[in-house]
């Protein structure tokens, strides 16, 4: 059983987008046991899996920080892996996630805001991490980059700076074909089209990369 967090304080880097694929990929493509669990006031998650038909994802709304701490460990024991979609905020909830998990992945878009959001969601896994003794290992990775553009390669440059975190090498880059998949409760590897076909690719790279970090 592991238990993989998406955390941020900021909204809008992907944390509901990249949980949604994670469990996606693990269930239809790697058959493992998982359960997503959805602890965003928003639901966003929680709701764009509902209207799912092809593939069937096991989804949990928790929401307060007691019933994370509490819940999280006796759902884990029953999969493979649990996938949980943190708040858009460093609030007790992302505190409670972070205590729970073996792996923070976070998601982090190419500008200041999104750059500085990072430094505090790693300042809060820090401090899980002298509590518990290492745990959970924080994995950052560049999300919603424009290829070719100055600022995704500057924002490689400070991410991979970061001490505390590791950058994975796989970029998941901005394309329509990701943004549609929230309104059509879908998968890129739902969608028809050469865009859907190279995001899926990345996906793939990125939760294979995701993986071997684990603890």
């Amino acid at each position: 059983m592991t238990v993989i967090s998406l955390v941020n304080q900021k909204g809008g880097v992907s944390k509901s987008t990249t949980s949604v694929h994670l469990a996606y990929w693990l269930i239809a493509k790697k058959k493992q046991k998982t359960l997503l669990i959805d602890a965003d006031s928003q639901r966003s998650s929680s709701l764009w899996v509902e209207g799912m038909e092809d593939v069937e994802i096991p989804c949990k709304v928790i929401g307060s920080p007691d019933d994370l701490l509490e819940q999280v460990p006796d759902l884990a024991a029953d999969y493979d892996y649990v996938i949980v979609d943190g708040p858009a905020s460093l609030s007790e909830a992302t505190r409670a996630i972070l205590f729970r998990s073996d792996l923070a992945f976070i998601p982090v878009q190419p500008t200041g805001v999104d750059l500085r959001s990072a430094s505090d969601a790693m300042r809060l896994v820090k401090q899980a991490q002298s509590v518990r003794g290492g745990l959970p290992k924080a994995v950052m990775f560049l999300s919603r980059a424009v290829k070719g553009t100055k600022l995704k390669d500057e924002a490689i440059v400070l991410l991979s700076k970061n001490p505390g975190a590791i950058l994975l090498n796989t970029v998941i880059h901005q394309k329509q074909a990701i943004a549609d998949t929230s309104g059509q409760s879908a998968t890129v590897w739902d969608i028809s089209g050469r865009p859907a076909s190279e995001s899926a690719s990345e996906y793939e790279k990125l939760f294979k990369e995701m993986l071997e970090q684990l603890p």
